[in-house]
């Protein structure tokens, strides 16, 4: 007679199960709940008691409770509203009460106020939008140090030639220095997550590179959609040539430049590739510098990605 397969129970935080509270998976809630590591990220933050903290999906609070012994004041932007309302029971009462801000809401919907640092384990769905919001974020803060999906983590430290290096590793590393400070075992989390996960750091480069970021993305989508492909390869694609021959119809309009009657958009950009020495340079090998030089060869030429 075939065995019937108990039915697995789902694992779910004690203390929140007593209140009929059970982890979203939608919100990407995997509660850290090892102190060790949660002290570790802290320290390795070098939080400050004048520093003004900001934490995403806090959660239960179990960092939540230690930031606040170390800092002037912690903003914690929670989207589920059950968890909310467990943080503020948490502190309630407490000298924490005060120092504590909760900003209820998508964290990417939501106007982010001034903050010096960022600790963080964040849902894991919007790592990359959330990387670059904070990178753009105004005034710049001192770090940020943030857990994420292992894969994750080691594309953002990537470097030129790596397999994992891509887009999201130049654009990042544009606009800050990233390390890898920890590997974090899923068995850290509860419930467990289906994936490893890693810390790392992010500094902003204060002040950013001279660049216009919108630019320097469009230039980056072209390269990277083949990253093994020659740039000149790459150039050649029907929807790129239409909008960039667009925009430089558009530059030369603003800045009251004939074009000429037998002007060819494609020849136009190989004689860049050339000039610049970029024609067979592939993107999984080029570095920020690299990539530096190929924008202003364009821009210079009246050729715009934005």
């Amino acid at each position: 007679m075939p065995k019937i397969k108990a039915e697995k129970k789902s694992r779910v935080h004690n203390e929140i199960a007593k209140q009929g509270i059970q982890f979203n998976k939608d919100f990407g809630q995997h509660i850290l709940k090892n102190p060790l590591i949660i002290t570790s990220m802290l320290d390795k933050a070098g939080l400050r008691p004048t520093d003004v903290a900001l934490e995403i999906g806090p959660g239960t609070g179990n960092m939540t409770i230690k930031m606040l012994d170390r800092v002037k004041k912690v903003i914690a932007c929670e989207i589920d509203t059950r968890l909310v309302a467990e943080l503020q029971k948490r502190v309630q009462g407490t000298p924490y009460q005060a120092k504590l801000q909760i900003l209820v809401g998508d964290v990417l919907k939501t106007e982010l106020p001034f903050f010096d640092i960022c600790v963080a384990n964040i849902p894991y769905q919007i790592s990359s939008p959330l990387v670059f919001k904070l990178l753009l974020h105004r005034p710049f803060f001192r770090c940020a140090v943030l857990m994420f999906q292992q894969e994750f983590a080691q594309r953002l430290v990537a470097k030129p030639g790596d397999k994992l290096y891509c887009r999201l590793s130049i654009n990042t590393q544009l606009l800050a220095r990233v390390d890898m400070l920890m590997k974090v075992g899923k068995n850290n989390f509860r419930p467990p997550p289906k994936v490893e996960s890693s810390v790392v750091r992010i500094e902003p480069r204060n002040p950013p590179p001279p660049i216009n970021f919108v630019e320097w993305d469009g230039l980056t989508r072209i390269a990277f959609v083949r990253k093994n492909k020659t740039l000149s390869a790459s150039f050649k694609q029907s929807t790129t040539l239409a909008v960039l021959e667009k925009n430089y119809k558009v530059h030369c309009s603003l800045h009251n430049k004939e074009i000429p009657e037998d002007f060819d958009i494609k020849q136009k950009i190989q004689d860049i590739l050339t000039t610049a020495e970029a024609d067979q340079m592939r993107a999984r090998t080029m570095d920020v510098d690299d990539f530096m030089k190929l924008l202003h060869a364009f821009n210079s030429e009246g050729i715009h990605f934005a």
